[in-house]
């Protein structure tokens, strides 16, 4: 195949001293990307014609005042089935772990909603979104405050069963991450449609929601590929280099 050839089909750039070798390997990779891109659909796909799912108990949260800087008081009780905010939409949840066995906050949840924090106003425009920890409010707030959540509904479910009948806590109160989507039907019954978790399989521990985070993605496309690294809260060594 000619360079010529082969280049008409590569739209990406416009470079003129590329290697005709390279030209045809990107080539091949573009198709193997167009794959992955089909594949992606065909499981999203299976995913919106799942069966109708479980009803759920409409559970109860702890949350504090919308404006993060507005302080922690008052603490009202809101339910599941009121954090939709209209008919047809469906409502998102992340669990994130923190809360019981979890001091601290988990640092690759928190960078995962990091990133949800810079699109909730994006997503707010198809559905609703909340946060969900076992740590009291005012822990989880004083944490969204150090990120700057404002974006977010950040809910407590310290006193509910919520993250023990999803999954993502066990019976001594160790936490772990999870993402499900709810809906609600029209007589207001709300229905349990999709969970994810980190844990794929036996021995893939940490890969099942990679899609939801772009951190990954990107390293993806490095020559280096992703590091053998764990997110932290902060970096203080970085910002140490950075004065020096």
């Amino acid at each position: 195949m000619s360079l010529e050839i082969v280049k008409a089909t590569l739209p990406q750039t416009n470079l003129q001293h590329e290697s005709a070798d390279y030209v045809k390997k990107r080539e091949e990779l573009r198709h193997a990307e167009l794959e992955l891109m089909r594949q992606r659909e065909k499981v999203a796909a299976l995913r919106r014609a799942l069966p109708q799912g479980a009803t759920v108990h409409d559970y109860t949260f702890e949350e504090g005042p919308a404006d993060l800087a507005a302080g922690d008081a008052p603490i009202r009780t809101v339910r599941l089935s009121e954090l939709f905010s209209a008919p047809g939409r469906a409502l998102i949840v992340y669990h994130l772990m923190f809360g019981k066995r979890q001091a601290t906050p988990c640092p690759m949840c928190t960078g995962l909603i990091d990133g949800f924090n810079g699109n909730a106003i994006h997503l707010a425009e198809n559905v609703d979104l909340a946060i969900v920890a076992a740590a009291d409010p005012a822990a989880l707030r004083a944490h969204a405050r150090t990120r700057g959540w404002d974006k977010l509904r950040l809910l407590s479910s310290g006193s509910s069963n919520f993250k023990y009948d999803l999954g993502s806590e066990d019976r001594e109160g160790n936490q772990d991450s999870e993402i499900s989507v709810f809906t609600r039907d029209a007589d207001g019954t709300v229905r349990h449609f999709y969970s994810a978790h980190p844990k794929l399989a036996s021995g893939v521990n940490e890969r099942g929601l990679d899609l939801l985070w772009s951190l990954w993605n990107l390293l993806d496309l490095t020559p280096q590929g992703r590091p053998n690294w764990y997110a932290k809260l902060d970096y203080p060594e970085k910002a140490q280099a950075s004065h020096a």
